[in-house]
């Protein structure tokens, strides 16, 4: 069904107390609008409670069971006819959307899309002074109480990664905490991300009507598609070298691929270099595969992410989103194709020159290059075990 007059934003993010800010802003600024948020962290009961409150408490609540033992999966099978319910009444302009602390916007955000519902904004609520906290905790969701299913195996720092790395809006809370080099560490994280002060106002301050600079930001639109093809491994926009206030960013690029047993040995000296670190990779053993690689507070996550589109007959090519063989395009290699190393590693105090030299040191040799795709093959496979081949 149409939405019928409803928009919705979604506010998410494992900083509880900014999210919550952000949220009450928008709820004070915004005429019409109610926040809607299921609670999983009673989901060890069995159920998900919801609230859906304006500026002034909460209107009402209520109980969602769990879904296959996922509280998330809870979460879903509800969120969509709630809307459609708010929509229906007619009462409600604005929904905003208020996940629970490890909830991924990208998850919600395609659901709420494929509805047929209005998304206009997804943000992620920060405050900059907890940014390397976070992204320096190695330890699992479950161990702080923050897990979304029994099975859920993620870490405080990749999910906030990914929270932070979303979300095109990110709300921004002042704390007195916050040095500059927190700062540079979020700009440096996500460069092409809008930052929205929560407390700040908008243009027109002296107009009764005006709204702030956040309420301007969660009413400008969302686009779910170009938001899903800038986290894809293959077209990621990956942030671009910077060095500021103590943080860097090193963009490591080349096109002659790993030796697996070398960067396997390197991995954990690798992946403890730096707060972040994200890209694709190439290695000799599997050619036409392209691997993404993705961590943060110390551990690695790599992962397939399909073919090279180098290795692709040119029929396939009509197949592939628009966006990834413009990606392709862009970096074409007139020998090796899309076939490449793109590693971006941010970080306060990131040594550049001692990690430029350990990634160099895991390339084929020019005897190993010399040999060809054939010889490459024969190479001892690795990542056979890290990638559950």
């Amino acid at each position: 069904m149409a939405a019928g007059g409803l928009s919705v934003a979604i506010v998410g993010g494992l900083h509880a107390d900014a999210r919550r800010a952000a949220v009450e802003r928008l709820l004070t600024d915004v005429p019409g609008s109610v926040a809607l948020h299921h609670d999983l962290a009673t989901a060890a009961a069995g159920t998900v409670v919801r609230t859906i409150r304006d500026a002034t408490g909460v209107l009402s609540a209520g109980e969602a069971p769990l879904v296959n033992d996922c509280a998330c999966c809870a979460l879903r099978e509800d969120l969509v006819p709630e809307l459609e319910r708010l929509a229906d009444a007619g009462l409600t302009t604005l929904a905003v959307v208020e996940l629970w602390d490890s909830v991924e916007p990208r998850a919600m955000a395609e659901v709420v899309a494929s509805s047929g519902l209005v998304l206009i904004a997804v943000i992620t609520a920060v405050d900059p002074a907890l940014l390397l906290p976070y992204l320096g905790n190695g330890d699992d969701l479950a161990e702080g109480g923050l897990a979304a299913a029994a099975a859920d195996q993620r870490t405080v720092a990749d999910t906030f990664a990914r929270q932070l790395e979303y979300a095109p809006v990110l709300a921004v809370v002042p704390s007195e905490e916050a040095d500059d080099e927190d700062r540079a560490l979020l700009a440096q994280l996500h460069p092409t991300a809008r930052q929205v002060p929560v407390g700040e106002e908008g243009l027109g301050a002296s107009d009764p009507n005006r709204r702030s600079l956040l309420a301007e930001a969660a009413l400008a639109g969302f686009d779910v598609d170009a938001a899903a093809a800038a986290q894809h491994p293959a077209c990621a926009l990956l942030p671009a070298e910077a060095d500021e206030c103590g943080v860097a960013t090193f963009v490591w690029r080349r096109r002659r691929p790993f030796h697996p047993e070398r960067l396997y040995a390197a991995l954990e000296d690798l992946s403890c270099a730096a707060a972040r670190s994200r890209g694709r990779f190439w290695l000799a053993d599997r050619p036409d595969t392209l691997l993404h690689w993705d961590a943060a507070g110390g551990a690695l996550c790599v992962e397939n992410a399909g073919p090279w589109l180098a290795s692709l007959p040119d029929a396939a090519w009509e197949l592939v989103p628009p966006v990834r063989r413009v990606a392709a395009a862009l970096d074409w290699h007139p020998e090796h194709g899309d076939c490449c190393q793109h590693l971006v590693f941010t970080s306060p105090g990131l040594d550049r020159d001692g990690l430029e030299l350990l990634l160099e040191s895991c390339l084929l040799t020019d005897a190993e290059y010399a040999a060809g795709r054939t010889g490459w093959k024969r190479l001892t496979p690795a990542f056979d075990t890290l990638l559950e081949v």
